[in-house]
């Protein structure tokens, strides 16, 4: 629950207690969620001015706040915004009964195709403003994201604890994210592994891309042959570093991208497999495991009816349903 508190003072200045959900976290990264609306420059000036203290003293933008700390934040003018109507109650309902796990420190959905991580870039609601409205007595943070047209594990934080625990795991590539995916063709092999570095550019409309470039980060991606299909084949992706739409990009790198993939793919084989019902990007976010504080976690979704009657009216399926249940791991790369 959030537990950090402000009053008025004098001319305007508000003063904020923190909470323990505020423990560790970056005083920018705080005030970016304290001052809704106020731009980040407005929030780095303020830092950079003096305006923003902690215990009386002048704090930089990579101080961290601990619990107990009374942050100061001058008068702010924000610019006036349409009154903010809120998520439709449909949308809300159906990301509530989206979830799957929820123990003190995390909460994990089965993320529904079509539905953002988070609200942005025309985007209102994404799944943690929708669970936020859900719950508005807890605390929540969006610990990892899925493109929006991938279903599949979602996990949030319920404390400070968890978040930064999962994300370092993270960062140190110690944790199993397993992806289904289908591509289009028949790769040469059942099993193989696509070690191709990345790069993030934007086009000149402003829609982001990756592409396969030299210039890129360390990539790599473990596939694994689950079932074949007519023009098809069912892979497990297993995830040795985790960048933007690497697993789309690998698929298309190795001339078999992902079936409905709009952005990689291939606009022939789209069309074929709409006509048999195929309506987004074939990729679900199946299985994350993890371990924190000497608790292992192990969080599943099963493959959405949409993308299952699919794969019927593909037919001439082989290697009987191995994939509905997760295969051993193969470790990655630590960066």
């Amino acid at each position: 629950m959030q537990t950090a508190t402000s009053h008025d003072a004098p001319q305007g200045v508000r003063q904020v207690d923190i909470g323990p959900e505020r423990d560790g976290q970056r005083i920018d990264n705080a005030l970016a969620t304290l001052l809704k609306g106020v731009p980040k420059s407005m929030i780095y000036r303020l830092l950079r001015t003096g305006q923003v203290r902690v215990n009386g003293k002048r704090a930089k933008p990579d101080t961290r706040l601990s619990a107990g700390d009374t942050l100061r934040i001058p008068p702010v003018r924000t610019a006036e915004r349409a009154p903010d109507r809120g998520p439709a109650p449909e949308m809300v309902a159906r990301v509530a009964e989206a979830v799957i796990f929820e123990d003190k420190h995390f909460l994990a959905i089965d993320k529904p195709s079509g539905i953002a991580s988070h609200g942005g870039s025309g985007i209102s609601h994404g799944a943690i403003e929708l669970l936020r409205a859900a719950r508005p007595e807890q605390h929540l943070e969006l610990v990892h994201r899925l493109d929006r047209d991938t279903s599949g594990v979602l996990v949030f934080a319920k404390t400070r604890a968890g978040l930064t625990g999962l994300q370092a795991a993270i960062r140190a590539g110690e944790v199993t994210k397993q992806y289904l995916c289908l591509m289009v063709g028949h790769p040469p092999k059942a099993r193989f592994d696509v070690n191709a570095p990345l790069q993030k550019f934007v086009l000149q409309g402003g829609e982001r891309m990756v592409k396969v470039s030299d210039n890129g980060k360390p990539s790599l991606t473990f596939f694994r042959e689950m079932e074949q299909y007519t023009g098809a084949r069912l892979m497990q992706a297993t995830l040795g570093t985790g960048r933007t739409h690497q697993i789309r990009v690998h698929a298309a790198h190795v001339g078999h991208p992902l079936a409905g993939d709009t952005k990689y793919g291939d606009r022939e084989a789209n069309k074929r497999f709409k006509d048999k019902g195929l309506q987004r990007l074939f990729l679900h976010a199946a299985h994350m495991g993890f371990e924190l504080e000497g608790r292992a976690y192990s969080f599943s979704a099963p493959l959405p009816d949409d993308l299952k009657n699919f794969l019927d009216a593909l037919g001439d399926k082989g290697k009987s349903n191995r994939w509905l249940r997760p295969a051993a791991p193969r470790p990655g790369p630590r960066k």
